[in-house]
């Protein structure tokens, strides 16, 4: 397991530019994913093969650019290679922020990884809806896209940010009866936790594979003017991201297993940097030169 110091994030640029690069190219490869199921799995495409291909070439951002094969261009396969090199970089450049869960294992990156992926998403989801309220009320000239786009947006960000939590153990969890349990009950209440989620996503894989497929292959879209294929994407999206909390589920049972018990109470909820804050603004003896509910104090000091 690497150092905890050595993996702390320094704020570096590149921890930004390369989970954004990543956004960017996975972006265009959604766009263009029929170009790719196609290309390599047309007979899966079947009956929808012609329209696909249709709906392909009216999305199509490059219609000028020619396909190398199939229809792919050399935009498509530049987005295909760069991608998994870009996301590797990426999980190798992960760091543990201050105020993030410190026991990584070297797996436990791909999970961060994604979490910083969603919180790029958080970003340009903002940013869409800033620039809707904009052009909607200001200019007077609303978009067809912005909302199906949030929305879009919304349920990548609630995937990947379900993965994340279970990464940094901050899901939601009922300790009244765990606490008060010896170390070996706990490790049993973890073990049989593990297994249901297991069971849970074993379920959902299997008896929503077929439909996801099919979703993909038809490239079903939302149906609206901007018509954005979330349906297609999103229900795949679903089984991978469960199954790979599943998977982190069980990292997280062997990386805990031999982890001293934590007894949680109510200071959990303290954030001590803010009360270190409060502090300074108030003053040893409780009052300062700022009221932390009035701004600056009135007094003879003070006018």
């Amino acid at each position: 397991m690497e150092n905890a110091e050595e993996k702390k994030s320094v704020g570096e640029l590149i921890e930004w530019i390369i989970p954004l690069a990543v956004v960017a190219v996975g972006a265009w490869i959604v766009w263009h994913f029929p170009a790719f199921t196609l290309t390599f799995f047309p007979f899966e495409a079947g009956s929808q093969l012609d329209q696909t291909s249709a709906l392909f070439n009216r999305r199509d951002v490059t219609p000028n650019l020619p396909a190398l094969f199939g229809f792919i261009d050399i935009v498509d396969l530049a987005a295909m290679i760069s991608f998994p090199i870009l996301f590797y970089l990426g999980v190798r450049t992960a760091r543990r922020a201050n105020m993030e869960f410190e026991s990584w294992r070297p797996i436990d990156k791909i999970s961060v990884f994604i979490g910083r992926i969603t919180m790029m998403l958080i970003v340009l989801l903002v940013s869409v809806m800033m620039y809707e309220v904009f052009v909607r009320y200001v200019l007077e000239a609303p978009t067809l896209w912005a909302n199906e786009l949030s929305l879009w947006l919304a349920g990548y960000i609630f995937l990947g940010s379900g993965l994340y939590a279970m990464q940094q153990r901050s899901h939601i969890r009922i300790f009244l009866l765990y606490d008060v349990c010896p170390r070996w009950l706990q490790r049993t209440f973890d073990t049989i936790s593990v297994i249901l989620i297991l069971i849970f996503a074993f379920a959902l894989v299997y008896g929503g594979y077929g439909e996801a497929l099919d979703k993909m292959f038809r490239w079903e879209t939302f149906g609206t003017a901007f018509d954005p294929p979330i349906p297609a994407t999103i229900k795949p999206t679903v089984l991978v991201i469960v199954s790979l909390v599943a998977i982190q589920s069980v990292i997280n049972l062997i990386s805990d297993w031999n982890a001293e018990p934590i007894i949680h109470s109510a200071a959990d909820d303290i954030d001590q940097d803010e009360i270190e804050r409060l502090k300074a603004a108030v003053g040893s003896e409780g009052v300062g030169d700022f009221d932390v509910t009035r701004g600056k104090i009135q007094g003879k000091d003070h006018p």
